[in-house]
């Protein structure tokens, strides 16, 4: 009956579904907490699962923006007045629109305005005009660092890049998700480099489409709380191993035994075959992604506002005391030689 094919059908796609949302390594989370649950049923002890410490939220824009110094009004007045393209220049900043402008703007216009008066100087036959537009450029190279942070971590584009509430990063995540920002991440580098070390002339077209994508992205958060659930879980399952290592031996004389078969089969299979990869995933993704954006942040040291800076010594900095990439690797480390000295006591150890 065809009712009854479709009832069939319906039972089928159902179980399809049930089965996919019961499989625990398809997650992050239920993941790790499984395999933490698998090394204490192999040890032939009890599963702690610690609570997973919330990474510490993006800083708040109040916390990260830079108040922007301001040409003395006179100046501008007169300038906007003078008849070159510094005119121009000034103009459409005292516009209603140039009022408001964007960080990303703002650092446009700060380039814009250093090259029109560079332009007008061999123009100018006044000795004070040249005296005023010497220090009108003198003053906003100073400001231009200040501009430049505005307009890449102390601007709201970033903020999307960094949300924690989009969960883990993916497991067995197609392709690779961080290429692009990974790549434009690395060209913004190049751009505030240069303008940092005072070439005013950069073409700064393709940043919007880069603030775009770190509107619609949220990989870099993924990666710190995927980094936060991995120290955690792996730091308990190593606890469980030192445990047993400490305590009763897995083999007596270094002979393996059924249990030793059943250790190792659980190692090779869940930690070798299902961990293991995700580990790899998260760390090449950080370094891909993460690598740059601290390099962002750190040529930008000099005018980090304070508010910022825990923060990024934390997520970002791979060289501080309690960097979470430290921690990870650590982590990672010390699981590792774990499981060689327990598996040594059989005789086992990977790769001898």
């Amino acid at each position: 009956m065809p009712g009854h094919r479709i009832i069939r059908l319906l039972v089928s796609i159902l179980l399809v579904g049930v089965l996919t949302g019961c499989n625990p390594f398809s997650d992050a989370r239920s993941m790790m907490d499984e395999y933490v649950e698998r090394v204490a049923r192999v040890l032939e002890t009890e599963a702690l699962l610690s609570p997973i410490e919330s990474p510490d939220l993006f800083p708040r824009r109040r916390d990260r923006a830079l108040p922007m110094p301001e040409l003395d009004m006179g100046m501008l007045d007169f300038l906007s007045l003078y008849g070159c393209e510094l005119q121009v220049v000034v103009g459409e900043k005292n516009s209603v629109l140039g009022r408001v402008m964007q960080p990303l703007n703002r650092l446009r216009y700060e380039l814009r305005f250093i090259r029109a008066a560079n332009d007008c100087l061999p123009e100018t036959e006044d000795e004070e005009l040249v005296v005023l537009l010497e220090r009108a450029i003198k003053e906003k190279r100073a400001s231009l660092p200040v501009a430049v942070w505005n307009a890449t971590l102390g601007g709201e584009e970033v903020e999307s890049l960094f949300t924690l509430s989009k969960g883990s990063y993916p497991v067995s995540a197609e392709g690779n998700p961080v290429s692009d920002l990974a790549l434009e991440a690395r060209q913004l580098n190049q751009a505030v480099s240069r303008i940092l070390a005072g070439d005013v002339g950069v073409d700064l077209e393709f940043a919007g489409p880069v603030q775009q994508r770190w509107q619609a992205e949220t990989r870099a958060g993924q990666l710190i709380n995927s980094a936060q659930l991995l120290v955690t879980r792996l730091d308990d399952a190593t606890a469980l191993i030192r445990q047993r290592i400490e305590g009763r031996p897995l083999c007596l004389n270094g002979k393996p035994n059924n249990q030793s078969d059943i250790v190792q089969n659980m190692f090779f299979s869940i930690y070798i075959g299902k961990v293991q990869p995700y580990l790899s995933d998260v760390r090449q993704a950080s370094q891909a992604l993460m690598g740059p954006l601290t390099r962002l942040a750190e040529q930008q040291l000099a005018v980090m506002p304070e508010g910022f800076r825990p923060w990024y010594q934390r997520y970002l900095s791979e060289e501080t005391d309690n960097s979470l990439w430290g921690r990870l690797d650590t982590a990672m480390m010390e699981h590792t030689r774990s499981w060689q000295n327990l598996l040594e006591q059989c005789g086992l150890r990977p790769g001898a």
